[in-house]
């Protein structure tokens, strides 16, 4: 989609990216600040978050680095006020952190189950919690108002051992349907994007010989999907019209047949 995308498109606009540690989290605050929005970036690992803070201010960006478990209520919040004072009323979020642990369900792996119920569930209710108000807010103002959630085709996908992974990310694909009957009449416009397989650190998570194996063998076989990718994707939705909402996008490499 390069080319596609207008340099200056997002100015004045301050942005909300979860998950922007690593991957498309990463990918996708680099691209927003490079369109000209002040972007917070929002993760655990404060290391990673002050390395791509520092790229994009050296690329002549602004972002803010506001290390954040979006599992724990109380620090979004904490980010949120953090946000606000620093860069100003957020009118763009990318809730976008998750992880993918796979396994059988006979394996009982609860601590796995836990672990992607509370990021990939949790952590985006507890992003909306904190960042709605500054949303509505925004578009009561007249302004572009953007909530978009990375889900997955697995919400769709019918594929064996990914049952709590894929439960989670078709909890967020019909949340955000259902946000829309809200906040659509509010003038927010509310979207997800569900890649296929995208080459970042995720499929490192997994530890199933089966799962392990479906991934390795779609990077071996194919020209998967690279961050940056969706990164664009995500640029091109909220960079549109005010009055436009792509709402539901799903991307895949060309050779993804599963």
């Amino acid at each position: 989609m390069t080319g596609i995308i207008i340099p200056g498109a997002l100015d004045g606009r301050v942005a909300v990216v979860t998950g922007a540690s690593s991957g498309i989290g990463e990918a996708t605050a680099e691209m927003l600040a490079a369109l000209g929005a002040k972007v917070a970036l929002l993760a655990r690992r404060a290391d990673r978050l002050d390395a791509a803070a520092s790229r994009i201010q050296g690329n002549g960006g602004t972002a803010l680095a506001v290390p954040t478990d979006v599992t724990d209520r109380a620090q979004v919040l904490v980010a949120a006020d953090r946000v606000a004072r620093e860069l100003g009323e957020v009118d763009l979020v990318f809730a976008n952190a998750g992880v993918q642990l796979i396994s059988s369900i006979s394996d009982l792996k609860a601590a796995d189950w836990d672990a992607q119920i509370d990021l990939n569930v949790k952590g985006v209710m507890n992003t909306i919690q904190a960042f709605l108000p500054a949303l509505e807010a925004a578009a009561a103002a007249g302004r572009t108002a953007d909530l978009v959630a990375t889900s997955s085709i697995a919400a769709t996908r019918v594929l064996e051992k990914f049952q709590v992974y894929s439960g989670t990310k078709a909890y967020v694909s019909h949340l955000t349907r259902l946000l829309r009957t809200e906040l659509g009449r509010k003038n927010i416009r509310v979207s997800t994007v569900e890649p296929g397989m995208v080459d970042t650190e995720l499929p490192d998570h997994v530890t199933d010989p089966d799962a392990s194996k479906l991934m390795a063998d779609l990077i071996e076989q194919i020209d998967v999907l690279q961050s940056r990718d969706v990164a664009e994707t995500v640029a091109f939705v909220v960079g549109l019209p005010k009055h436009v909402n792509l709402t539901e996008i799903t991307i895949l490499p060309t050779q993804q047949i599963i």
